[in-house]
């Protein structure tokens, strides 16, 4: 077969067989197909689509082009948990020790920030001394020994999709739902996962800006692990806001601490249990989902999910003191004071125009090789919904350098919008897809 009628083929609507996919993919890893025709074949499915059929054998070309990671030597089932992206989410730092407290196996793949996203591996590696590069065997002893590791993706899994991924970012293809719903879900099912529970969000501070997207976006997804007799949960939720206070590494860090701890903020504790609760759910610890709600609650209140995480810190080479002695983490040198010239209401505030502030001094990273401040972010005093007066701090930006902060504090700034009349309620979780 040739890789130009391929192109043609899909760029005019066609559905194209699974071979005829493994032969594009795998052609272009093996270095075999170039650049611009594989760009060209991505701009074909970004404008043209796929069929569910194309999207499952596309997941599992990509799946299969390095090593399948086997965990059946550890007793239990495995479910993993999984967001698409958002600013200030920090949940799997709170629902996988919960999840894991509660006696599911979670095998954590995780991984870094992007644009004005945060990344699970860089909260982490805030923390002094916390190894993410572990080796498979490290990987499988602290999973086997805790219930709970955490992981970044390593060149022998899903090779294919970091090679894709990169040509994405570099071709204007990155939104395409087939395109999004097979990258995540090759590395996700490249490991010997029993169930996955997914995080799909919409909103300003989302990849997918519209809830019906996301809602195809899920659907795909689920129905990928469906035909690979998977367990996939996937909740819709609200990214129109920050998630919880705390934007950047090491201050989000701070703020797992406090919520592990039954004092943080409400909808970051209510999403986080919900998800723990989906994964309990999943890993068949409970036969309900609402038996699961009260053992995610209980598992957070009494401790266990707190003394599971300081646990896992310090097997994966980190000090668990941080969680109670923030001086140990990375601290910002400068605070700005973010205030409102009038008093009213919280109607907005652009999740995706915080998180591009915290990127640009220094807490994200527009390309994969950026390096990052882990000390650096916004916490804010104020969420929607929230009455404040004229002169009242809306958020406090943490600095180390000084370089773009006046660019910062403008963005941070032009994200809140103050009106006379107070907001309808917003739902945090929109749908669950099953």
């Amino acid at each position: 077969m040739r890789t130009v009628d391929l192109i043609h083929r899909k760029r005019d609507g066609e559905e194209l067989a699974a071979e005829e996919l493994a032969f594009l993919v795998h052609g272009y890893t093996r270095g075999e197909i170039p650049d611009y025709q594989m760009a060209a074949f991505l701009m074909s499915v970004f404008y043209s689509g796929m069929t569910d059929r194309e999207v499952s054998a596309l997941t599992e070309t990509m799946m299969s082009s390095g090593e399948v990671l086997d965990l059946s030597s550890i007793p239990g089932l495995k479910v993993d948990k999984h967001s698409t992206g958002g600013v200030g989410d920090k949940t799997s730092l709170i629902s996988a020790p919960i999840a894991a407290a509660a006696g599911v196996i979670v095998p954590m793949i995780s991984g870094r920030a992007l644009g004005h996203t945060g990344g699970t591996l860089d909260k982490l590696e805030s923390i002094p001394g916390f190894r993410t590069s572990l080796s498979v065997d490290e990987f499988k002893e602290r999973l086997m020994r805790y219930g709970l590791a955490f992981i970044g993706q390593t060149p022998e899994i899903a090779p294919a999709d970091g090679k894709l991924y990169s040509l994405r970012d570099a071709t204007a293809t990155v939104e395409s739902i087939p395109l999004i719903a097979s990258s995540i879900m090759s590395k996700k099912l490249a490991v010997s996962l029993d169930a996955l529970v997914l995080d799909v969000k919409v909103g300003t501070g989302a990849f997918m800006k519209r809830q019906v997207d996301a809602r195809r976006l899920a659907q795909m997804m689920v129905g990928i692990g469906r035909r690979m007799n998977k367990r996939v949960q996937a909740l819709i939720t609200d990214m129109n806001q920050p998630l919880g206070n705390a934007v950047g590494n090491a201050l989000e860090v701070m703020e797992v601490a406090n919520t592990l701890q039954g004092v943080g903020p409400v909808d970051l504790t209510r999403l986080s249990l919900e998800l723990a609760a989906r994964m309990i759910h999943l890993g068949k610890i409970t036969k309900t989902i609402e038996e699961a709600r009260e053992l995610a609650q209980k598992k957070l209140v009494d401790g266990s999910a707190y003394k599971k995480f300081k646990e896992v810190i310090l097997a994966q080479g980190g000090n668990p003191q941080v969680l109670e002695r923030f001086e140990l983490l990375p601290n910002a040198t400068g605070v700005l004071e973010i205030t409102t010239p009038r008093s009213g209401f919280v109607t907005a505030i652009d999740a995706e125009g915080i998180g591009l502030a915290s990127g640009i001094i220094g807490a994200g990273r527009n390309t994969k090789e950026d390096s990052i401040d882990p000390a650096v972010g916004v916490i804010l005093d104020v969420k929607m919904g929230h009455k404040v007066d004229a002169g009242a701090v809306l958020c406090r930006i943490y600095y180390t350098r000084e370089d773009h902060l006046e660019e910062a504090s403008q963005m941070v700034e032009d994200a809140f919008r103050i009106s006379a009349t107070a907001p309808e309620a917003r739902e945090l979780i929109l749908e669950v897809v099953s």
